[in-house]
């Protein structure tokens, strides 16, 4: 059969079932049945891919994902990211526009205490917009800010999609996690900068009020008592990789010691916030891996068929260069995720767009980077992106998700910024994992 059908058969049928309203699992298990029964040998095929599905989720380069979502989640429900916020609002001091520089510097920080973009973007939501409107904020200077920095958490470790992305595209974890630090520092960089171009165009956008700031010495004692200790965490997690004392699994578990210790000492440990760390991170970890287990059959039904072999060999034959093939890729998962989720986006580009990008020789993390900052892109493009509609659920009343998407499109521009400044310099992502 010729790669082309086949390509057909698989990416189309499996986008046929996501839009007739089946669940993406439901769907990946529809379509490998049939395409495993056609293109590997009838039940025999189907007894291959039932045993394909157990070694694919029984790999230990998953096992981070549970650690960090635990880690995570302990963080928020425990009280110690709301400690950090309080602690972080005293020393920013009275600025123009202080809660939203507040927004981009808390979500930064819970960027590297958490993983999780939906969690942080959740709770920056909750607590900060009714201050800001309180305040007279506009909208867009009180959306905005949540989305761009609730989506750092995709690149700056430890990233649970960074994980799993590594995983799936057999990309190293550790130097695809520490990939990100940089370039999420200057992202946040970015959104501190438009925000003081926002506030400069229009002042009555995020007024200024009465605010009397602590002495010196009460800041000191603040950031000791409350940031300080937190840097215990990051070095359990990213200085441990980088040092190249613990695996990424290792570094997931340190993480939750960290936490536990540190909620311990603020007297923030309890059973039902354990509880809670120990089901979310269960519920999640449940739906990814059965994700997964559907995409690694999905996968070897595409080698098993020519398609993705065929589809190298055609991308490679067209007269374009590494950098426009690359841009592709990237116009390709802005597309998807205006209609679909992150987990599945990787599902069904990564079989391609891997043997691609390594028959083009790029530098793999490097790439993997990239292709992070998209799905970060995509977790605010409308009119399905799962940001928006955190951030709709937890917004003023009479707020419509057009205004909140028109609120994320500054932030989204900065996201392109840094794909072009990556691109440009490869080094912006390759020099701390060359120092693993």
């Amino acid at each position: 059969m010729d790669w082309t059908l086949s390509i057909a058969i698989l990416i189309g049928g499996l986008l046929l079932s996501m839009g007739i309203g089946l669940p993406v699992a439901l769907g990946f298990l529809v379509i490998n049945v049939i395409g495993t029964y056609f293109f590997m040998g009838g039940e025999r095929g189907i007894t291959q891919m039932v045993a394909n599905a157990t070694m694919a989720v029984s790999t230990y380069s998953l096992a981070p994902v549970p650690l960090f979502l635990v880690m995570g989640s302990l963080f928020f429900h425990s009280g110690l990211a709301r400690r950090v916020l309080d602690a972080i609002d005293v020393l920013i001091g009275r600025l123009p526009a202080r809660l939203s520089y507040l927004t981009v510097t808390s979500g930064t920080v819970f960027a590297a205490l958490s993983g999780s973009s939906l969690a942080n973007t959740g709770m920056l939501g909750t607590l900060m917009v009714p201050e800001m409107v309180k305040r007279g904020y506009k909208k867009h200077m009180a959306i905005g800010p949540i989305l761009g920095s609730g989506g750092l958490a995709v690149i700056i470790p430890p990233s649970t999609l960074a994980v799993l992305f590594g995983s799936l595209a057999r990309i190293d974890i550790g130097g695809l996690l520490v990939a990100g630090l940089i370039p999420g520092v200057i992202l946040a960089i970015f959104y501190a900068i438009l925000i003081f171009v926002q506030s400069k165009i229009d002042p009555d956008a995020a007024p200024m009020y009465d605010y009397v700031p602590k002495p010196v010495s009460e800041r000191i004692k603040i950031f000791c008592r409350d940031i300080l200790p937190m840097a215990a965490i990051i070095f359990a997690v990213v200085g441990s990789i980088l040092t190249g004392v613990a695996t990424p699994t290792e570094s997931g578990a340190l993480g939750i010691l960290a936490v536990a210790v540190l909620a311990l000492i603020f007297k923030a440990l309890d059973f039902k916030a354990i509880s809670t760390a120990i089901t979310d991170a269960a519920r999640v970890t449940g739906m990814t891996f059965l994700l997964i287990t559907a995409s690694s059959t999905f996968a070897q039904l595409l080698a098993f068929s020519g398609a993705s072999a065929g589809f190298v060999r055609w991308a490679t034959s067209l007269e374009m260069g590494p950098t426009q093939t690359l841009l592709i890729m990237a116009l390709i998962l802005l597309i998807l995720g205006m209609f679909m989720d992150q987990v599945s986006m990787m599902l069904i580009t990564l079989p391609i767009f891997v043997p691609l990008a390594m028959s083009l020789q790029f530098d793999m993390i490097w790439w993997g980077l990239i292709m992070l900052l998209m799905l970060e892109v995509s977790f605010t493009t409308p009119p399905f992106g799962l940001l928006l509609f955190v951030m709709h659920g937890v917004s003023p009343k009479g707020t419509t998700l057009q205004e909140v998407a028109r609120a994320a499109l500054p932030y989204i521009a900065c996201v392109f910024l840094l794909v072009a400044l990556v691109i440009a310099f490869p080094i912006l992502a390759t020099f701390i994992p060359s120092l693993m």
